[in-house]
């Protein structure tokens, strides 16, 4: 209730008592200016107490982050805008022993903002004077006119970077990239393929595979859930190295236009080696070729896209037709009197064989004659059947985009003349991947096998068998007898037991036909004979070489010696290693890759 500054009753008794009421409002005012100034004074202290705590507890709660910070690893902010990043982490590729083929390296790119510019004409000839391969022309037209960004440089040297930092200019900036590297160089360069840039920010940019494993293995390699787990491959890099050298050295001494090899494990399809010269340097991928023949590139890998007659190397699945289905034994004569006709057409052997050839010496003097009676015995369905087991129907599905278009070239019509010529190698193309596989089924106690450039951890489970085991091995007995007293006889390697086959194939004309003095000449292998472990294919495209007074361009003379001097220089590598037992004869043992 509200208290009257002057109550009656304290009026009256003063009154009563003689004294002045005027006094009793005095006394009221005073005692209610006492309350008011406590009541405020009680207010203020509260407040201040309430500000005090608040300040204490901001006070602890910037000393207990800042204590956690001191105490923790120091790492970039991260920003939580919701724009789009660019994933610019990639993983290393690595070969069968863990050793580096392509990995990431921290590099600078270079832009401009003309806008910030302030001599856009000093500032491009400073960059020519840095970067010769820039237009000056152009690049003063870009800095002087409406163009607010444009990049200079992706790819750019600490040294570069210092010498453009020195020009002084605002308007030139850098930003941050991570770019791919091949240490190698040129070696492997068309199982790697090569990278480039997707993407791209000031800030960042997306490294995304263009050929080769790079490509095929693009989302594999860019996926952060790998947490950067390198992509192990099957080749083994010391053994690749020496691969590429001597077929350098071979492809120079033949004359030759260009070289293929390929060196599989032929149980379980593992691609160890493989090279196509001439060759690239995936660090400096050169352009694609948009007119002529796309096999003058140095970009197109001829073993596993080139797509050849492989000649002779096909004799054996003739061969081994007839010793699967009954037909004949190694010891079987065959007819091998010529020309054999067939229409208008005639086929003819190298040399004249005489009346008749053992199965076994038609594959080693390399009959046409006698390997076209083989298959005409066993006819078109049979041969057709085996050849479409052996992989030669499709693609090679092995771990490269670009063997997906090197489809084998089969005749539109197969006739009975088709029959003969498929047999010994023509009329019908296949790259030298192909013929790697069949031959590693050939060798391998009769199964194919897929080739890989994956490493593999044993043989893979489930494999067709194509042949008996008891046919594979007498065809590597027959293989084995060209090196030694057959076509191939410079492909004997003291100790490793080389068995093989030798092919010689004109080459067609875009037009139609076959030229009369270019060939392509194969030599397919498996070793060691008596326990085969690898199957390897070597090419050389238009080889000629003179060797006794004579122009050399059969495989015998050309590829074999190469084939030999692989053999030699690779098998130690991969610790093949041949012993010499008490009793002369070889002993081999595999001690892994």
């Amino acid at each position: 209730m509200r208290t009257p500054l002057r109550p009656l009753a304290r009026v009256l008794d003063a009154r009563e008592k003689g004294e002045d009421p005027d006094m009793i409002e005095a006394h009221e005012r005073a005692l209610r200016n006492v309350k008011t100034q406590m009541k405020m004074r009680r207010r203020a202290e509260s407040r201040l107490l309430i500000l005090g705590i608040f300040f204490f507890v901001s006070f602890m709660t910037v000393g207990i982050r800042m204590g956690t910070l001191s105490a923790s690893e120091p790492s970039e902010p991260v920003s939580t805008a919701s724009i789009p990043q660019i994933a610019n982490q990639r993983a290393d590729i690595v070969d069968r022993n863990g050793e580096v083929l392509a990995t990431n390296l921290a590099t600078t790119a270079l832009y401009a903002q003309p806008p910030l510019m302030v001599d856009p004409v000093e500032a491009a000839k400073g960059l020519v004077s840095v970067f010769p391969d820039l237009d000056l022309e152009r690049l003063t037209k870009d800095f002087t006119g409406k163009r607010k960004f444009l990049w200079i440089k992706k790819k750019i040297s600490p040294e570069q970077q210092q010498a453009v930092h020195d020009l002084g200019e605002p308007g030139l900036l850098f930003g941050p990239r991570e770019m791919r590297l091949y240490p190698n160089g040129k070696l492997a360069a068309h199982i790697l393929g090569g990278a480039s840039f997707g993407k791209e920010g000031v800030n960042a940019a997306e490294v995304i595979g263009v050929a080769g494993v790079e490509r095929y293995f693009d989302e594999t390699l860019r996926d952060p859930a790998r947490e950067g787990q390198p992509l192990a491959l099957s080749i083994d890099l010391t053994a690749q190295s020496a691969m590429r050298e001597v077929l350098a050295g071979g492809m120079n001494l033949m004359g030759a236009k260009g070289a293929a090899a390929i060196l599989m494990d032929i149980h379980t399809g593992e691609i160890l080696s493989m090279a196509s010269l001439p060759d690239f340097d995936p660090n400096n991928r050169p352009r694609v070729l948009t007119k002529g023949d796309q096999s003058d590139s140095p970009l197109f890998n001829r073993a596993s896209q080139g797509v050849y007659e492989l000649g002779s190397t096909f004799k054996i699945f003739a061969a081994g037709i007839s010793l699967e289905n009954g037909l004949a034994n190694e010891n079987t004569m065959i007819d091998t009197r010529g020309p054999l006709r067939w229409g208008k057409f005639r086929i003819r052997d190298f040399h004249d064989y005489g009346k008749q050839l053992s199965v076994t010496d038609i594959i080693v003097k390399s009959s046409n004659i006698g390997t076209a009676r083989m298959a005409m015995a066993a006819g078109t369905q049979a041969q057709q059947q085996m050849l479409q087991k052996l992989g030669f129907f499709d693609v090679a599905t092995v771990e490269l985009p670009e063997a997906r278009n090197a489809k084998p070239l089969l005749p539109p019509r197969w006739s009975e003349l088709s029959t003969m010529t498929i047999s010994y190698g023509h009329g019908i193309a296949a790259t030298p991947l192909h013929l790697a596989a069949a031959y590693a089924a050939m060798g391998n106690g009769g199964y194919m096998i897929t080739p890989t450039l994956l490493k593999r951890d044993g043989v893979p489970p489930s494999r067709e068998q194509v042949i008996s085991e008891d046919t594979s091995a007498k065809l590597v007995k027959m293989l084995r007898a060209v090196v030694t007293r057959g076509t191939a006889s410079f492909g004997e390697v003291k100790g490793y037991e080389v068995a093989g086959k030798t092919g010689s194939a004109d080459k067609p004309k875009p037009g139609g036909g076959y030229y009369k003095k270019k060939v392509i000449s194969t030599f397919a292998s498996v070793f060691p004979a008596s326990d085969p472990q690898y199957v390897m294919v070597v090419t050389l495209d238009e080889p000629s070489i003179k060797a006794h007074g004579e122009e050399r361009r059969t495989a015998g003379w050309t590829v074999v010696p190469v084939a030999a001097e692989l053999v030699a220089r690779i098998m130690p590598v991969l610790g093949l290693r041949p012993n010499v037992a008490s009793a002369g004869n070889l002993q081999y043992t595999a001690s892994g890759n």
